[in-house]
């Protein structure tokens, strides 16, 4: 099992947190999604998984989940 974390921006309430965890956490292997919130900064997206996550399914599970934008930089 592998951790990954990236930094999130554009978040701004308890919604978008709610939003993006339920997105990730639909990523085949995904598990124990963790968001925090830092508003009017950049938020922390921590997960874990299975086995590798391509960037291409984690960008789509954040754009799905709203107008947020994904960071490679850890916050």
């Amino acid at each position: 099992m592998s951790t990954s974390t990236y930094g999130l921006t554009g978040l701004t309430c308890g919604h978008c947190v709610s939003a993006v965890t339920e997105e990730v956490s639909a990523i085949d292997g995904v598990s124990d999604v963790q968001v925090e919130l830092v508003t009017g900064g950049t938020s922390t997206l921590t997960f874990h998984a299975d086995g590798e996550v391509s960037k291409d399914d984690l960008l789509a599970a954040v754009d799905e989940a709203g107008d947020y934008q994904l960071t490679d930089a850890p916050a």
